[in-house]
């Protein structure tokens, strides 16, 4: 069973979904590419659920200029192995920092190529925590973004970050 709840954030609506252990699957934004794509079963309203109130809280101090860690979240994405590889190495990127598909692939290894990796950080279920958002292509571009490559702009402006 799986619970959702939504967010007013100054990026959008968000929208939250939690497993029945009370683990985040699931966060995004209004409109974005792949929206409630990794959860193949019915999904249920319920904002009362306690990781709601700590995602919510997590997203406050995000938005109010504060660096939370991503280990304050129960996170568990749903996805395949090589997907789960990329998103750890996501949640690793330092907040204002960027790299790029290809540094990723890198450190991957066995001849990763960059668009293998792009479509691992665009499946990314958990929008901002797991900061996709710092992803830019090999020159710097603000290239793809399933949330919209105006809200990954606004994002890295937020944190400061230098292209």
């Amino acid at each position: 069973m799986y619970y959702k709840t939504i967010y007013k954030s100054p990026i959008g609506i968000i929208t939250m979904a939690c497993d029945s252990d009370e683990n985040l699957v699931g966060l995004w934004i209004e409109g974005q590419k792949y929206f409630e794509d990794s959860i193949k079963s019915e999904i249920t309203i319920d904002d009362t659920l306690e990781v709601f109130q700590k995602t919510k809280n997590w997203l406050e101090n995000y938005f109010n200029g504060d660096k939370p860690a991503i280990s304050e979240l129960p996170l568990a994405p749903i996805g395949t192995g090589f997907r789960q590889k990329v998103w750890q190495i996501l949640c690793k990127i330092p907040y204002g920092e960027v790299c790029s598909y290809g540094d990723i692939a890198r450190q991957l290894g066995k001849r990763m190529s960059a668009q293998a990796v792009g479509g691992a950080v665009g499946h990314n279920p958990i929008s901002i925590i797991i900061p996709c958002h710092r992803v830019v292509g090999s020159n710097g571009d603000l290239t793809g973004y399933a949330g919209g490559v105006e809200i990954k702009a606004k994002l890295l402006k937020h944190e400061g970050a230098i292209l």
